[in-house]
């Protein structure tokens, strides 16, 4: 099994994470994004996009974060990780379109404007995480992980970009339960971080 991927890619870092977390063996292949590694034409042909993260299973090539998540769970059995009931696997798949969605055009698109120089409206990205991050903040009240006492693909989804928040100018001091939440994912058996970039508030 392989996974290509870059090591300041939040996307890759939850594939990352998620195979360290289930304890199954795979080589990291690092994608040089600064060279254009990912629009040459052999990696097209893993990904259609251009994108990281790719996984590589035997032949089997899976695109996109959430779904080489989904892919890991149903392929390992891990219903703990992704339930198969159905009101338990609709609220992962809210969580999957959030990392796709809000924190995406969020705490990762801050990341982006001063970890890559992407250009996109400051003011106007920090506030969106600072939405996301309070809606999130109210979702833990009561609850060690998003949907209850013990961790789910969706909390892997959002880990790594709220991790690294601070590199986009995004505090997170403001946010408890967040930060305990993050610390409660830190402390899981064959956690792996994502790699620190001194910039921004993490300066």
């Amino acid at each position: 099994m392989k996974l290509y991927y870059h090591p300041l890619s939040g996307h890759a870092h939850r594939v990352h994470l998620f195979l360290s977390l289930l304890g199954v063996p795979y080589e990291l292949i690092e994608v040089n994004l600064a060279a254009g590694a990912h629009k040459a034409p052999e990696f097209l042909k893993l990904n259609s996009f251009g994108q990281v993260p790719v996984l590589d299973d035997d032949g089997t090539v899976i695109a996109d974060s959430s779904a080489i998540l989904v892919y890991l769970a149903r392929k390992y059995g891990r219903t703990d990780w992704l339930p198969e009931e159905a009101v338990a696997a609709a609220r992962v798949q809210k969580w999957l379109s959030v990392a796709a969605g809000e924190i995406a055009y969020g705490p990762c698109a801050a990341r982006l404007v001063t970890v890559f120089g992407a250009d996109f409206r400051t003011e106007e990205v920090i506030a969106r995480a600072h939405r996301i991050l309070s809606l999130i903040e109210a979702e833990l009240d009561g609850r060690r992980f998003l949907l209850g006492s013990d961790p789910v693909i969706a909390d892997i989804a959002l880990y790594s970009y709220i991790a690294n928040a601070p590199e986009g100018n995004v505090d997170i001091s403001a946010y408890p339960r967040v930060r305990d939440w993050l610390a409660r994912i830190e402390a899981l058996p064959g956690f792996v971080g994502f790699r620190k970039t001194k910039i921004g508030l993490a300066a």
